[in-house]
C-alpha cells in the first residue's frame, strides 16, 4: 500500500483532535486495574509462600488456574461488549459501570489468609482469583477496546495510550509507595497485606467512573459516525477463525505476549531475587520496583514524540535493546553490588515503558484494517484474543517457575519463623529465570516488531479507504 498526501489529510480529518480533558479521562479508566494488577504482580506469589504459607508449588499453580481463567473469559467478554446494544452508557461503558464495585471488593478478599490448612487455603484463593479475574476483565477489556473507538489517528492513538499508561504506571507506583510506608508502619505481615489490599481496592474504584463520564461524548459521536451493522453479529466461532487469519494481529499478539512474558516473570521473581540472591530488605526490592517503573512513566512521553518521528517499530526495538541489557545485568549480579541493582532497574524501565505502550498503540490500527476487509467492527473481539493467549502463556509461565523453584529446593517461609537460608540449587533457578528467560522473550519481540506492516503510510491509506466506505454506507 502506499499514500498520497491528499489520502493522508482525508484520514486524518474524519474527527476533531481528542481534547486534552477526554485524554486525561481515558488515562485514569487504567489506573485502578493497574494498581490492582501490578500489587497482584510483585506481592501476590510472596504473599503466597511467604504470608499464607502456601507451598511455591500450590502458589503457582494458584496464579495458573486465575491466569487461564482470566484469558478463557477475555473472548468470551470481548464478544459480548461487541454485541451490547448502543444505549445510553454506550455498548463498553455499561460494562465498566456495571463491574466496578465487585472487582475492587474481590481484589481486597484476596489479601485475606482465613486459615492455615493448605488445601482450604488453595480453594479459598483459586475461587478469589477466578472471581477476580472475572470482574477484572467486565471492566478491563470494555476500558482497552475504546481505544478504537476515541479516535482513528495513527499517532494520536500513540498519544492516547501515553495517557493510559502514565496513569497505569502512576498506579503502580503509588501502590508500591503505599506499600513501602505500611510494611514499615506495620509489622505483622497478614496485617500489612489485610491493610494494602482494602486501601488499593477503595483507590481503584472511583477513577473507572470519572473515565466513562469523561468519555462519553466521545464514544457518543463515534456511534453516530460509524454505521451499526458494524457492530460484531458473528459467531463465536466464526470470529475466532477470522481473527486468527488476520497476520498484523498475530504479529501484534506475539509482540505483547513476548514483552509482558518479561514484564511479569520478572516482577513476579523481584522480591526472591533481591531477598534471597542479593540479601536486600523486602523495602529495597519495592525501591527497585519504584524505580522501574518511575522511569517508565517519565519515557512514556519521550517514546511518543520519538514514534512520530521515526515509527512505533522503531520505538519498540530501541526500548527492547536497553532492557535487554538490564536482564543480562541481573543474572551477572553478586551479593553486595546494591548500586549495579539500581542501574539496572532504570534501563529496565526504558524498555518496560515501551511493553506498555507499542503493542497497544498497533492493535487499533489492526481493527481498522479488520473493518476495511470485514465490514465488522470487533474491538471487543480482537482485544479479548490479544489477552487471552498471553494470558494463557503468562499463566504456564508463573506456574512453571512456581514449579521450577519447588524442584530445585526453594524453601517456602513458615509462618511466625524466619526467612530459611535457600539451597545453591534454588538460587541458581532464582537467577536463570529472572535473566536469560526473559531476555529469550525480548529478542523473539522484536523479530516479530521487524515483521509487523503496518507503518504510517498504510495506515493512513487504510483510514482513507475505509472512510469513502462508511460514506458510500451512510450515503453521506
Amino acid at each position: 500500500m502506499s499514500a498520497d498526501p491528499s489520502s493522508e489529510s482525508s484520514a486524518a480529518s474524519v474527527r476533531a483532535p481528542l481534547p486534552f480533558w477526554t485524554k486525561l479521562a481515558f488515562g485514569a479508566g487504567d489506573l485502578g486495574t493497574a494498581i490492582t494488577a501490578n500489587l497482584q504482580v510483585f506481592f501476590l506469589m510472596v504473599f503466597l509462600t511467604n504470608v499464607a504459607g502456601l507451598s511455591a508449588g500450590l502458589a503457582g499453580s494458584v496464579l495458573m488456574i486465575g491466569k487461564i481463567w482470566d484469558a478463557i473469559n477475555d473472548p468470551i467478554i470481548g464478544y459480548l461488549s461487541d454485541r451490547t446494544p448502543r444505549g445510553r452508557w454506550g455498548r463498553r461503558h455499561i460494562w465498566m459501570i456495571s463491574a466496578a464495585i465487585p472487582f475492587g471488593v474481590c481484589f481486597f478478599l484476596n489479601w485475606w489468609v482465613p486459615t492455615t490448612d493448605q488445601t482450604l487455603l488453595f480453594a479459598y484463593y483459586t475461587i478469589m482469583g477466578i472471581l477476580f479475574n472475572t470482574f477484572y476483565t467486565a471492566v478491563n477489556l470494555p476500558y482497552s477496546a475504546l481505544t478504537a473507538e476515541l479516535t482513528e489517528d495513527y499517532n494520536e492513538r500513540t498519544s492516547l495510550n501515553s495517557f493510559r499508561f502514565a496513569f497505569s504506571i502512576g498506579g503502580s507506583i503509588g501502590a508500591l509507595l503505599l506499600a513501602q510506608l505500611l510494611f514499615q508502619v506495620i509489622q505483622e505481615p497478614p496485617t500489612q497485606y489485610i491493610v494494602l489490599g482494602g486501601i488499593a481496592a477503595a483507590f481503584s474504584v472511583l477513577p473507572i467512573y470519572w473515565c466513562v463520564w469523561g468519555t462519553q461524548q466521545r464514544v457518543r459521536e463515534f456511534e453516530q459516525h460509524t454505521p451499526s451493522r458494524c457492530q460484531s453479529r458473528l459467531p463465536l466461532r466464526t470470529q475466532l477463525r477470522l481473527v486468527f487469519h488476520n497476520r498484523p494481529f498475530l504479529l501484534v499478539m506475539g509482540i505483547y505476549l513476548c514483552s509482558w512474558l518479561a514484564v511479569q516473570i520478572t516482577a513476579s521473581l523481584i522480591p526472591f531475587f533481591i531477598g534471597d540472591w542479593l540479601q536486600m530488605s523486602p523495602a529495597e526490592y519495592t525501591q527497585v520496583a519504584l524505580v522501574v517503573q518511575s522511569t517508565a512513566m517519565g519515557m512514556l512521553f519521550v517514546w511518543s514524540a520519538v514514534s512520530r518521528r521515526l515509527g512505533k517499530k522503531a520505538v519498540y526495538s530501541m526500548g527492547m535493546t536497553l532492557w535487554i541489557i538490564a536482564q543480562a545485568g541481573l543474572f551477572l549480579l553478586q551479593p553486595g553490588q546494591t548500586a549495579l541493582v539500581y542501574v539496572c532497574a532504570i534501563l529496565a524501565g526504558f524498555g518496560v515503558s515501551t511493553a506498555y505502550l507499542v503493542p497497544w498503540s498497533m492493535l487499533p490500527d489492526v481493527i481498522d484494517l479488520d473493518e476495511l476487509n470485514s465490514g465488522q467492527r470487533r474491538e471487543g473481539i480482537f482485544y479479548g484474543f490479544m489477552v487471552l493467549l498471553q494470558k494463557v502463556g503468562l499463566a504456564l509461565a508463573l506456574f512453571l517457575v512456581g514449579q521450577a523453584l519447588q524442584w530445585a529446593g526453594y524453601l517456602p517461609t513458615i509462618g511466625g519463623e524466619p526467612r530459611p537460608i535457600q539451597p545453591a540449587s534454588a538460587l541458581l533457578a532464582i537467577r536463570i529465570a529472572i535473566g536469560p528467560l526473559p531476555t529469550f522473550f525480548l529478542i523473539l519481540g522484536m523479530v516479530l516488531a521487524y515483521l509487523y506492516p503496518i507503518t504510517q503510510p498504510v495506515h493512513q491509506e487504510i483510514l482513507f479507504r475505509l472512510q469513502a466506505k462508511r460514506q458510500g454506507e451512510t450515503g453521506a
